[in-house]
């Protein structure tokens, strides 16, 4: 099949399919309409296109993948529930998990049928994520888990989660952690929502008490969760990186330049100047990540370079904020009650802010880029050596009263 017919079949497919938005709807009848629609993706053939078919998937290339991208992002498509799983957690599951692991958990995944989450971050383990507390203790053939999450996207909705656990607080820090699939439905799991500044709550805190997980639900090896987070924080800061807006969004180019056109503005050429910089490093960002899922795709797995795709598009989108605060000048603070192109523009940039926190902030992105790929001296890292348990870090420097 050539290009252009792949295209044209993705092309008729989803104007075929694609359901209306309704954002009117009950938060249940969202999520089942979200279902229904992923299960299509996947009976169709468009969920995982460049997964291995052993894995669930299409085993296609990166061309399809991008000639999907650009297609979907005509549609205003109800695929947020997923892209923790899809994004994050399944392909590290491609990666790491076990045959037995796979077979159980990746078509659900592709279907759409589960809804995962990523449980790393905590109250004083943010972006020093090695610090983290969450303990899992060995009891006979399963373990039991205490601890807190936060910032967990999507666990209101979850089914699944890949949890970071310390399970030897007498090894240094990175040295003494696991990553286990654990059953967001077990008993002594309490999801609770945090609401941010756009009034909307898509992060949760998430509490373990004595929560029970399978001896068989560790992804890697047991001590192995660090390098099993490294792959999956690459796998997630290329898909923040790389996800293509939907045509519905406030902050892309094309939105913008019909703001710019509302306002009356295309001729100063101090904005005409600023909307061609931002189409540039827009289609230079979406160059850059077809090419890093081209290298993906022929094995080489991204690493620190995901660092660079999510820096990228966290830049790229206060560079488009600030354009739209420009552009709109006074109608940004105030729009009539029914102009549902003022509510987006709102709710864009009341929410673009947080892509330089999620997914480990434009810092650290920074300093990884440094230090793995430019070759840069690491930062000094005294506590590297120094068992977890002698260790005053997070919440562990309330026991000695600091």
């Amino acid at each position: 099949m050539t290009a252009q017919d792949y295209r044209a079949g993705v092309r008729a497919w989803l104007r075929a399919h694609a359901p209306d938005p309704d954002p009117d709807a009950a938060p249940e009848e969202q999520l089942r309409r979200a279902k229904e629609f992923q299960a299509a993706l996947y009976d169709a053939g468009y969920a995982g296109i460049t997964w291995p078919k052993e894995a669930g998937g299409q085993g296609l290339g990166t061309a399809e993948q991008q000639i999907f991208a650009e297609e979907a992002a005509e549609f205003d498509l109800p695929t947020y529930p997923f892209i923790v799983g899809l994004g994050m957690c399944g392909p590290t599951l491609v990666d790491l998990g076990t045959p037995e692991q796979k077979e159980r958990h990746l078509r659900g995944l592709l279907r759409g049928d589960d809804i995962w989450c990523q449980l790393f971050s905590e109250p004083g383990a943010g972006s020093d994520v090695a610090s983290l507390q969450a303990r899992a203790v060995r009891d006979g053939d399963s373990w039991v888990v205490n601890g807190q999450k936060v910032w967990t996207t999507n666990a209101q909705w979850a089914d699944f989660g890949a949890l970071l656990a310390r399970t030897d607080p007498d090894v240094p820090k990175h040295a003494g952690i696991t990553m286990f699939i654990v059953d967001m439905h077990a008993p002594g799991v309490t999801v609770r929502p945090l609401k941010d500044m756009s009034g909307r709550a898509p992060f949760n805190e998430v509490y373990f008490d004595d929560v029970r997980i399978p001896g068989d639900a560790v992804i890697g090896e047991v001590g192995g969760g660090w390098r099993a987070a490294v792959t999956m924080l690459g796998h997630e800061r290329v898909s923040i990186g790389g996800s293509r807006p939907s045509r519905n969004s406030a902050l892309t180019f094309a939105a913008l330049l019909d703001l710019a056109r509302r306002e009356g503005v295309t001729d100063v050429p101090a904005q005409r100047e600023r909307l061609a910089e931002l189409y540039a490093h827009e289609r230079a960002l979406d160059l850059l990540n077809a090419r890093m899922r081209q290298e993906a795709a022929a094995g080489r797995p991204p690493g620190a370079r995901g660092s660079v795709a999510k820096l990228a598009g966290a830049v790229q989108l206060r560079r488009a904020i600030a354009l739209a605060g420009e552009l709109a000048g006074a109608n940004a603070v105030a729009w009539d009650p029914g102009d549902a192109r003022g509510d987006d523009l709102a709710l864009g940039i009341n929410a673009a802010p947080g892509s330089a926190i999620a997914g480990g902030t434009n810092e650290i992105q920074r300093s990884i880029i440094g230090e793995r790929i430019l070759g840069l001296p690491k930062e000094p890292q005294v506590d590297r050596d120094v068992p977890f348990r002698e260790l005053k870090v997070g919440t562990q420097r309330e026991e000695d009263g600091r």
